[in-house]
């Protein structure tokens, strides 16, 4: 067998033989992925994805983001809708537009592993703020520093938004959000991993010491290759794009992985191949050259 520009040909026929399987399925991340930085999609992307999904590849969006932030692409979604949300947690069904999602599946955490969690980065940083994302909303600490206008529904300490008797018992908890104020995102991200260890996944998208917590086992990654197995789709016939360190199991997991231009250097070593940034439709560049492919 011999490799050449990007195929191999058999030396029994000489005919060329895909390097890749043909994609099934793209799994992108939004924010500095698919997004530009002003959080549009650009009409280049648009295009690129209506012409993947016309070309028969399903396009997922993974992202960390909360189901209720997604409008920015709920016209995007296409015939499933689904979308996998706050890394890995949900799948939510965006069809109808913001505001009028379903949750599809939810991998939530327990109210006790949260509050082991909580205990053990208490110990190890001091002056962390906790917020809890359930899926009716964000409830946080009053020191926690609100994100992107998105108003509390409660604003109370951690323990007592946690408690057993509380209002929010009934809705299930998706992630744990933890910031300090003082630590660099990675030495932040790194004290956490230690010190919670096997009791969560800990992971982060924020260019801050912003922290999100799901879990044992609940990845971006995981979720994705639950959704799947239900469809018959294979790690190799996924293409994934990402570019913080939230994003890295999935690229390692898929059988094509893009780290943006502007990606984060965990994401570079992780993923399998590069695209310019999400400023300059990094990810319309590479889908538009699986669509060539596919009509090879």
């Amino acid at each position: 067998m011999r490799k050449n520009a990007g195929v191999t040909t058999s030396a029994a026929d000489q005919r060329p033989v895909p390097a890749h399987p043909r994609p099934r399925l793209i799994a992108t991340d939004l924010d500095g992925t698919l997004l530009r930085d002003d959080k549009s999609v650009s009409p280049r992307t648009v295009a690129a994805l209506a012409a993947a999904e016309e070309a028969g590849i399903e396009v997922f969006f993974v992202t960390g983001r909360p189901a209720r932030w997604m409008d920015v692409v709920s016209d995007h979604v296409h015939g499933h809708g689904l979308a996998i949300c706050g890394n890995g947690a949900a799948v939510v069904d965006l069809h109808g537009g913001a505001g009028r999602h379903r949750f599809v599946k939810v991998r939530d955490m327990e109210r006790t592993t949260a509050l082991d969690v909580i205990g053990a980065l208490r110990a190890a940083a001091p002056e962390t703020a906790f917020a809890v994302e359930r899926t009716g909303g964000i409830h946080h600490e009053l020191a926690y520093p609100p994100m992107h206008l998105d108003p509390a529904v409660t604003i109370a300490p951690v323990e007592k938004l946690l408690a057993e008797d509380s209002d929010l018992a009934d809705q299930p908890i998706l992630k744990l959000l933890a910031h300090h104020g003082a630590l660099s995102p990675d030495a932040f991200l790194a004290l956490a991993r230690e010190a919670v260890g096997p009791l969560a996944e800990v992971t982060r998208s924020s260019p801050t010491a912003l922290l999100e917590i799901s879990a044992p086992g609940v990845s971006k990654a995981s979720t994705l290759a639950l959704c799947c197995e239900e469809r018959g789709i294979r790690p190799e016939e996924v293409v994934a794009f990402g570019d913080m360190p939230n994003d890295v199991e999935m690229l390692r997991w898929a059988g094509r992985s893009y780290a943006m231009g502007n990606a984060h250097p965990d994401v570079v070593a992780a993923a399998s191949g590069r695209t310019v940034a999400n400023n300059d439709d990094g990810v319309a560049v590479i889908v538009e050259q699986l669509i060539a492919e596919a009509r090879a």
